[in-house]
């Protein structure tokens, strides 16, 4: 802690609005920090307040609880503020991982921050880093898309937005809904890219089923993939390899000057002379001998 700040819990000018990360599933995970704010501030606005009493037992917090969820309304996010207006800290944690990622509560920090307030950020547990550090896959740059729309045209669009996106992605999802978004990830990414389902982070049943989309959607359909508990989607990024391939397969059969040209720009991109021109081959049907001959 910052030994020049007011002290947690004391009354002052304006309270402090904490956003305290818990864990996603292993109650172990907590922070020292996130104990210390939550033992120490007046009240904790909570998401549900039964889940969050598990986590006060576990480490003996007695601090006054008060729910706030997304249908709790405008009086309920008033009486925080106003309690924050009387000088007094808050501190705003969900039922699992860090606030205000794909669960309630920006609301309340935006008008918080809006009136001049300080917003304070207790980091700890996440499901986004968590899978995408498990994940196995290429992931040095990524984007987070939470839930994906249900169905029709918004849905569609995003996909489409998705698979064309270089990034790594990640991606919520409920257990009966995880087949059906395989499928349409591999539609619009195309089947060869790589994905990872992971599944009950943090918890006993922890499980990570890496491969292909269109191995997972076999998995899916075939009842191989356990279809219970939480879902995080990590969407492997693009390599200029691959960049490559889907343009000459969108490109349909490709001239040998045209392929022996992309196997110069994969080359100046920093892969192999051999890796390159088998990845050519297998995307062009050309000749790997024809592809090696200079113009």
């Amino acid at each position: 802690m910052n030994e020049e700040a007011a002290p947690i819990g004391a009354a002052s000018a304006l309270g402090r609005l904490y956003v305290v990360a818990t864990p996603i599933g292993n109650l172990g995970d907590a922070t020292f920090r996130a104990i210390e704010v939550l033992k120490t501030v007046p009240l904790v606005a909570a998401e549900d307040t039964r889940l969050t009493r598990r986590l006060f037992a576990r480490y003996e917090i007695t601090t006054r609880l008060i729910s706030y969820h997304a249908r709790s309304g405008p009086r309920r996010q008033e009486e925080l503020l106003e309690h924050l207006r009387a000088g007094w800290d808050l501190a705003l944690v969900t039922d699992a991982g860090t606030p205000l990622v794909s669960d309630p509560g920006g609301e309340l920090a935006a008008a918080w921050a809006a009136d001049g307030g300080v917003v304070v950020p207790i980091p700890g547990a996440s499901a986004v880093l968590a899978a995408l550090v498990v994940s196995g896959l290429a992931v040095a740059r990524w984007s987070f898309e939470g839930f994906l729309p249900r169905r029709g045209r918004e849905r569609r669009e995003r996909l489409a937005r998705i698979a064309a996106d270089e990034r790594a992605c990640v991606i919520y999802e409920a257990p009966s809904r995880v087949p059906d978004t395989l499928a349409d990830l591999a539609a619009a990414a195309g089947g060869e890219r790589r994905a990872a389902v992971c599944r009950e982070l943090t918890k006993i049943h922890e499980e990570v089923v890496r491969g292909p989309l269109a191995e997972l959607v076999r998995l899916a359909k075939a009842g191989e993939l356990t279809l219970r508990g939480e879902f995080v989607l990590v969407l492997e990024s693009i390599t200029s390899a691959d960049a490559v391939a889907k343009h000459l397969r969108d490109q349909g059969p490709a001239s040998m000057a045209d392929a022996r040209a992309q196997v110069v720009r994969l080359v100046a991109g920093g892969a192999k002379r051999s890796d390159a021109v088998r990845q050519v081959a297998s995307t062009t049907g050309l000749g790997r001998r024809e592809l090696y001959r200079p113009d």
